[in-house]
């Protein structure tokens, strides 16, 4: 998944990030809240997502572009979200991942952005929208 954020001036970033969704509609990662897509979302919650397979070859790949808003999350919803995210890590053979390992002292933060537009593009080139139920 490939974030794509602003400053607080408006500069944009974009980075690429391993991500766990739930229902399509809430998609989460772990980062550095120093990273500077964080920094980012901290003065500019909202974002823009593209997810894609990048070795498919050329003109085969189909990509979901995503409007929504992101943030770190807190303690109340912390333990729902580093259970989604968890799930998918075991899922993919990777090390699992706890509360322990995203709050206090550690490095990582958990963040979820909430999709509120999902879109295609069609062979024309033009936006599409997207149902993701």
């Amino acid at each position: 998944m490939t974030l794509g954020t602003a400053d607080e001036d408006g500069h944009p970033w974009v980075s690429p990030v391993w991500f766990a969704h739930s229902g399509y509609r809430e998609f989460f990662w772990v980062s550095s809240p120093d990273a500077r897509h964080s920094r980012n979302l901290a003065a500019r919650p909202d974002l823009a997502i593209v997810i894609f397979d990048s070795q498919v070859p050329e003109f085969g790949a189909e990509a979901v572009y995503i409007s929504a808003s992101a943030a770190q999350l807190a303690d109340d919803v912390l333990e729902r979200g580093i259970e989604v995210f968890a799930r998918k890590s075991e899922a993919d053979g990777l090390a699992p991942w706890s509360r322990a390992d995203v709050e206090g002292s550690a490095k990582h933060r958990l963040y979820r952005a909430v999709a509120s537009e999902h879109y295609s593009l069609n062979q024309h080139d033009e936006r599409v929208p997207v149902d993701p139920t």
